[in-house]
């Protein structure tokens, strides 16, 4: 591939100042929220939607359509972006949403919802790793960390106040505007990008790889199906997960070697040379294997075991929103002023292990502000994690190969949410089950994923007594190993180089940092 950038267009076309890049923000994060705040509004809409569509028992591909169809076409918008023009691609993944978006809300049973869901999937592939890449673009890493508090409060504000925005649009509108709400949001966003937007122009001569993103589409569709039904719809020792995890690693392996052989691969391997890049990657992997698990199993464990409602226990993860959004404030005011950066992965992946062994500590006498500490120890690892692994890991990349990072740290991401669901999933069940036996033997098997405090309270009181032991326990196991997690995001963040960020008007086309084995 060659990239030619034409310099009478660079300084023009580039955005003048902070206040023009400030602007540019307020569409390019609406347009990255959709995608977040899409899966939580959802989700909560769902028994409405079962209730009028019926197809109870295909529920699931509700929310799994949406996701795998997220998965696999992420890189292939990210690889896209740097082959093509960069803000072309970003309007598309928008359009291609709010049509899924449309067509979902118009639905008139469920294997419609489930195939527009797909569709929209398809376009929220696109919108983070766009944003993150065209953010990428426009401000020079040095300078990016101003933006952080913006990006990551936008993206707690979705992943926590998304089912509250639920519950109260299913009850006043109706599950339809769940993703009619979409419409406005989105073409606001869209208006916005295509007047305001200008990117540097470069004449690229490139092919995408269809047969890596085929490959790349069934390794990660086994390895997402994998993780969503392995210990829930079938055991992990049953053939179908045996041949899931047999046509994923096939996948991959193969994926992998194409990689290395074609000249425009979707994703470059050459990155993971970079050491900054390989610990990125993983760290993102293992802060969504936290922050996704912990956002499922604290609201059970407000409803279940302190006796909160639906919507009390989304309120009450507020002092973890509030220690995320402060962090990662203060992680993007240091890393501008000093240009160090080594310290947040590090203090992250300390406090993301000290505050899940504090969650761990919880049982039925856990107070309501105790619980709030230890939440907020926790989010304040959060913050020093989630948008420095993109500022760092875009470092490390040449500027032709930001789209490609940015989707593949995103990516493993995702990846990382849907092993954390389904491992700390079935630790809970498995620990919920048990006690549950043992306090109350004889008694009727229990959906803990349905036990909301209202019907905890019908419950005879032995039972429901039981069941919050239980509910207790099995957030005990499930926090326990995000502590483990936590320390192994701390090993990570210690292996980390101090690598200078670039400043504005650095020469990126030139490698940020060595390949050698033993480099950065």
């Amino acid at each position: 591939m060659t990239t030619v950038e034409d310099p009478s267009s660079a300084a023009q076309d580039r955005p003048a100042g902070h206040t023009s890049v400030r602007v540019l923000l307020i569409p390019l994060v609406a347009a990255m929220m959709l995608s977040q705040l899409d899966t939580m509004i959802v989700g909560t809409a769902l028994p409405t939607v079962t209730a009028e569509l019926g197809g109870l028992e295909h529920v699931s591909w509700v929310v799994t359509a949406y996701t795998l169809a997220t998965a696999v076409s992420t890189p292939v918008w990210g690889r896209l972006g740097d082959v093509r023009d960069r803000k072309n691609v970003l309007l598309a993944a928008i359009v291609v949403f709010l049509a899924g978006s449309a067509l979902s809300g118009a639905a008139q049973d469920m294997g419609q919802l489930i195939g527009f869901r797909a569709v929209q999937g398809l376009g929220a592939g696109g919108l983070m790793a766009g944003v993150m890449a065209i953010v990428g673009e426009l401000v020079p890493p040095r300078e990016r960390g101003r933006y952080q508090g913006l990006i990551s409060g936008a993206m707690a504000v979705a992943m926590i106040g998304g089912p509250m925005a639920g519950g109260a649009v299913t009850d006043h509108l109706g599950w339809r505007w769940a993703f009619y709400l979409n419409l406005p949001l989105g073409a606001l966003a869209l208006a916005m990008i295509w007047r305001l937007l200008r990117l540097p122009r470069r004449r690229r001569v490139a092919r995408v790889d269809t047969l890596g993103a085929a490959l790349l589409t069934v390794g990660i569709s086994a390895t997402v199906l994998l993780t969503t039904w392995g210990g829930t719809r079938y055991a992990w020792d049953s053939a179908a997960v045996v041949l899931l995890a047999a046509a994923a690693g096939a996948a991959l392996w193969a994926f992998v070697r194409r990689q290395a052989r074609t000249a425009d691969p979707i994703m470059p391997l050459h990155m993971f040379q970079v050491r900054n890049f390989t610990l990125m990657s993983v760290i993102g992997f293992l802060t969504g294997f936290v922050m996704f698990g912990v956002l499922l199993f604290l609201p059970l464990y407000q409803q279940a075991v302190q006796g909160a409602s639906a919507t009390n226990s989304g309120l009450l993860l507020l002092p973890m929103l509030a220690a995320l959004i402060a962090a990662s404030l203060v992680a993007g005011r240091v890393t501008t002023v000093s240009g160090r950066y080594k310290v947040f992965p590090v203090t992250g992946g300390a406090l993301l292990c000290a505050g899940a062994w504090l969650l761990a500590r919880m049982d039925t006498s856990t107070s309501r502000p105790t619980a709030a500490l230890s939440m907020a120890v926790l989010g304040a690892g959060l913050g020093c994690l989630t948008q420095t692994v993109t500022v760092v890991a875009q470092n490390s990349v040449e500027l032709r190969d930001i789209g490609a990072a940015s989707a593949a740290v995103t990516l493993f991401r995702t990846l990382g949410s849907c092993f954390g669901v389904a491992v700390m999933g079935t630790l809970f069940n498995r620990e919920v089950l048990r006690v549950t036996a043992e306090r109350a033997p004889g008694g009727p098997a229990l959906d803990n994923a349905r036990l909301d405090a209202q019907s905890l309270e019908r419950l005879e009181p032995a039972l429901h007594e039981a069941y919050r032991h239980a509910t207790a326990a099995g957030t005990h196991v499930a926090f326990l190993l995000c502590a483990g997690v936590g320390a192994a995001v701390l090993g990570a963040g210690l292996l980390v180089r101090e690598v200078a960020l670039r400043r504005a008007g650095q020469d990126t086309a030139r490698p940020a940092v060595s390949r050698a084995p033993g480099g950065h």
